[in-house]
């Protein structure tokens, strides 16, 4: 790390802020997860069957919705990361569980 902050102004910026204080290619790479962890979410949650370019304007969308998300992270703080994360781990399981009750229903 640069020794361009000192200690005190280090504690005043968020996480974020910090480790893209001492490398700034962990900003982009945190952007990088936040757009995978949204497409995994909207894949898993909400995405039905589209024509190819709907669908690309639809990740479009995202990637540019990511960007907003981000921010929100990077600048206040805010536990996007955690929360895609958490949604993603949710969503999962009701589909698995979905999956699993539609094979049970389909056997008997």
């Amino acid at each position: 790390m640069d020794n361009q902050f000192t200690e005190e102004e280090l504690e005043a910026l968020t996480w974020m802020m910090r480790i893209t204080a001492e490398n700034p290619w962990y900003g982009f790479l945190s952007y990088l997860v936040v757009v995978l962890l949204t497409i995994v979410v909207f894949n898993l949650g909400f995405a039905r069957e589209l024509p190819v370019l709907k669908k690309a304007i639809v990740y479009v969308l995202l990637v540019i919705g990511s960007f907003v998300m981000w921010f929100l992270e990077f600048a206040f703080g805010a536990p996007i990361i955690a929360v895609l994360i958490i949604s993603g781990v949710i969503l999962g399981m009701y589909r698995f569980r979905l999956h699993k009750h539609r094979k049970e229903k389909e056997q008997a």
